[in-house]
């Protein structure tokens, strides 16, 4: 009943204004009418976009010294998704990324008002989130713990405490919160209309009613863009076009793919309350309740993420200023209970209307940013999920970095363009893919979720056949990549049911893949890794890989180098083993997810030569991982040759018949340590080849596995994987990854001097291994990852990855551990001695575990006779 007198009150106030105005705001900013003014015809960065984000980008350019920049809007400044922002600044995120994105955007909003005399409405209201269960605090306190250890204050309160800071919240289902009291309110068009109004005295022009149509490309570079008013060239195109992120970016001559898709997105509006809220009080998100509040001139704006969320302009409509769409009561109903039932003194309060308006998603509920993959010059921020006011000052800061300096001051490959690749721009993927993560912004995030939607897009040719011997899949990349296999005796949970912070339904079906890889042997599936084969007529895929690549690749024809591409800074773009298999072929495996990024970066770097070729063959070849003691002789009976040591000694490669099928590539490596082989068999021998392993191995004990024995595996070794213990502001020397590295090979290598200037004056970052003591696997929180490292009480870095070791039956996390001054803060080199002195804590979910620091794997996992491969990190890392 109260719903539908609410109803009817709202539909009389239809006709009411909207909440933002800002056009006062704007006439404070330098903007050109496109109608009236001639546009430049060259400039050297255009703009496309008057949002939050666009405006940001102008500015932290021109406050990096570049002038000569255009910014073009289609309509009016601010008019778009930025207008109809709630205006909520939140820093408790998931990914320390974006609470270092949220945190710089806070800062640089509360002075934006002094610097620019512009009225942003910046007022600091901290923020509430509630807990419901458990579960829920137990994932608030993760987040606060690594808010913490960044310099951003926040605490776990009790329901007591929050009834304190906001009387009119009921608090009775509640388990407790969390605090986050430098928190703020703002108005969003009015921070854009500040960014813009800075930017144009910094020599920025902005021109609002043009319309971008295409951006010209020729060579692959960018080299100018088509208006409605005419052409300008240009060096640089940054699209920072929001909704239409996505259509502009096919538009192109050459299309990029920036895969996001809109959903309508609901708030209300309400007259002041009898007692009016207070300017200050606390933004509220009750997640479990699927709402967020704030107030709104008294009264309250509330929204949230529903469970059966809206998509719209899945065929590529859309507005010039985004108008505000049909209110929809009905859809918006049970928002509106959960409103209700955590402010009851609502029911008898006024609405002014229901706002609904499109927010942008991407598939994995991390915004993007980044240069192109195809084309240079052409940068991207788009893709925001509701959170373009939390991070678009310090997005706009990383990117006009990248831009400027070549590279971010952050590690930003969560939210990097090329994370995707093609084949998440389908139309069809976007429209579903969106549908389910617009939901997931408020459930709880678990460690290992996996998406459900978008799924079996890229297959290996074995999919059916181990999908029917139990395995449950995980996806990266696009690709289904198998977790582990259930045996035909054992029932797991439901999905839902499943999700956990402690020890998961999966922890004794890995033990037993795990102990088979160590007694027996198994095999795994690994048909994502990125493969690429670099060939040439003379010698000039040597010439260009050796100045690309770390590592001497001047070997013997068949053998194996592990190195990675570095960047100017010494830091890791790309960690990879390489095969030479002639004087003139070489054979590029690499991690799945660094199929774009890898690519691009070669192409960017390989000179035009048409006698260099460079392909792309992760589809031809199926990658089957043949791990364990006994994998040598299922290997040899299938073959019929000699696979022990002496004749296929370690980090060889050799193409041979396996069973009746020619050609396949065997490397005596494993990713794991462990003894074993990987096989690399063109795809139309997959099936048999996988088919007669498995009836060879039956004598011998074989079963699969899957990527979590895996991890388990090399973790345990002290395994370093890129993507998520290596990224590129890790160099070598900071990973104990000297062997990989040769200074003294004869020719420059990209990254060289870095490394001669860091080996010279020492590292400020040590890649270390922990193993926990006081931790009880069956009943305390699990480590996962980015949990806070303590040393001696002092807060020294964060763990990058972690797993449960079933060999030493202990949780072995991986990390890096800085050297803080404790008067200064600033860093300082960290040795040896420094890691060996140290008593340590990693801190899960608030409670801290105490840790031993080893600098080397541990020599009770090694069960078997080490071979070259598996003391490639051990010796070195104690030096």
């Amino acid at each position: 009943v109260m719903f539908y007198w609410l109803l009817s009150i709202v539909r009389r106030q239809r006709t009411s204004p909207g909440w933002q105005n800002w056009s006062s705001a704007r006439s404070s900013v330098s903007v050109a009418a496109a109608h009236s003014i001639t546009l430049p015809t060259q400039t050297q960065v255009v703009i496309c976009g008057g949002g939050v984000t666009g405006t940001s980008v102008a500015y932290h350019l021109s406050k990096m010294g570049w002038k000569d920049i255009v910014l073009l809007e289609q309509g009016r400044l601010a008019a778009g998704s930025t207008r109809f922002c709630a205006g909520i600044l939140s820093t408790a995120r998931h990914l320390t990324i974006e609470q270092k994105m949220a945190d710089y955007s806070n800062k640089l909003y509360h002075q934006l008002e002094q610097e620019t005399g512009i009225q942003t409405g910046y007022i600091r209201t901290g923020s509430i989130c509630l807990a419901q269960t458990q579960d829920r605090l137990i994932s608030l306190k993760r987040i606060n713990s690594r808010l913490n250890v960044i310099g951003i204050p926040s605490e776990i309160i009790s329901p007591k405490k929050v009834a304190e800071l906001h009387p009119f919240l009921n608090v009775h289902d509640l388990v407790g919160a969390m605090h986050v009291p430098e928190d703020a309110v703002v108005s969003s068009a009015d921070v854009a209309l500040a960014l813009a109004s800075a930017a144009s005295q910094n020599g920025v022009q902005i021109y609002d009613r043009t319309t971008v149509l295409h951006v010209m490309v020729k060579k692959g570079q960018v080299t100018g863009v088509e208006t409605d008013k005419g052409q300008i060239e240009c060096q640089y195109f940054v699209n920072c076009a929001g909704q239409w992120a996505y259509e502009l970016g096919l538009s192109n001559e050459e299309p990029v793919s920036i895969p996001s898709h809109a959903c309508e997105h609901f708030y209300l509006l309400t007259r002041p309350l009898e007692t009016p809220l207070q300017s200050n009080t606390p933004t509220v998100v009750d997640a479990d309740g699927r709402i967020y509040i704030r107030n709104w001139q008294g009264g309250i704006l509330s929204g949230g993420f529903e469970k059966n969320p809206k998509p719209i302009f899945t065929e590529g409509k859309n507005q010039l200023e985004i108008q505000n769409l049909q209110e929809d009561w009905d859809h918006f109903e049970p928002l509106l209970s959960s409103l209700l039932r955590r402010m009851p003194e609502l029911e008898t309060l006024e609405i002014v209307k229901l706002v609904n308006c499109p927010e942008t998603f991407t598939p994995d509920m991390r915004c993007i940013m980044g240069e192109s993959p195809v084309v240079q010059g052409y940068f991207v921020l788009a893709g925001m999920n509701s959170a373009g006011l939390s991070f678009g000052g310090g997005a706009g800061k990383y990117l006009a970095e990248w831009m400027v300096h070549g590279y971010p001051s952050e590690n930003v490959w969560e939210l990097d363009l090329k994370r995707f690749g093609a084949l998440q721009s389908s139309r069809t993927f976007l429209r579903h893919r969106v549908m389910e993560v617009m939901p997931l912004m408020y459930d709880l995030k678990v460690p290992r979720w996996d998406f459900q939607t978008g799924r079996q897009l890229r297959t290996s040719p074995l999919y059916d056949r181990l999908d029917a011997q139990g395995a449950r899949w995980m996806e990266k990349h696009g690709f289904e990549r198998p977790k582990y296999f259930v045996p035909p005796d054992k029932d797991l949970l439901p999905l839902e049911q499943s999700k956990t912070f402690y020890k998961p339904d999966w922890f004794d079906i890995v033990e037993s893949e795990v102990k088979c890889c160590k007694e027996a042997v198994c095999v795994i599936d690994m048909s994502s890794f990125t493969k690429f084969e670099i060939t040439s007529t003379g010698d000039q895929a040597l010439e260009v890989l050796q100045y690309l690549f770390s590592n001497d690749l001047d070997v013997p024809v068949g053998h194996i180098v592990h190195t990675g591409m570095l960047n100017d800074g010494g830091g890791y773009e790309n960690d990879c083993s390489i095969a030479r298999l002639s004087k003139r072929s070489f054979f590029m495996i690499s991690p799945t997810d660094q199929q774009v990024h890898c690519w691009a970066w070669l192409k960017k770097h390989m000179p035009e030569d048409s006698n260099l070729l460079l392909e792309d063959v992760t589809w031809k070849y199926t990658a089957l991982n043949l791990i364990g003691p006994r994998a040598v002789d299922v290997l040899s009976e299938l073959s019929y040759a000699p696979m022990t040591p002496d004749h296929f000694p370690s980090l060889f490669c050799k193409e041979m018949s396996v069973g009746y099928a020619n050609g396949i590539r065997v490397m005596s490596m494993t990713h794991t340590g462990e003894p074993g082989f990987m096989l690399y068999i063109p795809i139309e021998y997959a099936l048999h080849v996988y088919n007669e392993v498995m009836s060879v191995g039956q004598k011998y004990g074989i079963r699969n596995a899957g990527y979590y024995a895996l991890r388990s595996l090399r973790i345990e070794k002290f395994f370093a994987f890129w993507g998520q213990d290596l990224n590129t502001l890790t160099t070598p020397l900071e990973c104990g990854r000297e062997s990989r590295v040769k200074l003294d090979k004869g020719m420059d290598f990209i990254g060289r001097d870095a490394l001669l200037h860091q080996k010279q004056n020492g590292v400020y970052k040590r890649f270390t291994m922990f193993i926990l003591d006081d931790h009880d696997t069956d009943l305390d929180l699990w480590p996962w990852w980015g949990e806070p490292i303590y040393r001696n009480g002092q807060y020294v870095g964060n763990t990058t990855s972690s797993a449960y070791s079933y060999t030493m039956e202990r949780h072995v996390c991986l990390g890096f551990v800085h050297n803080f001054s404790e008067d200064t803060g600033e860093e300082q080199v960290v040795t040896a001695d420094f890691i060996n002195r140290g008593e340590y804590e990693i801190d899960i979910g608030g409670h801290r575990f105490q840790a031993k620091a080893k600098l080397y794997p541990v020599a009770s996992v090694y069960t078997h006779k080490r071979r070259k491969d598996d003391v490639e990190l051990s010796d070195l890392h104690g030096k």
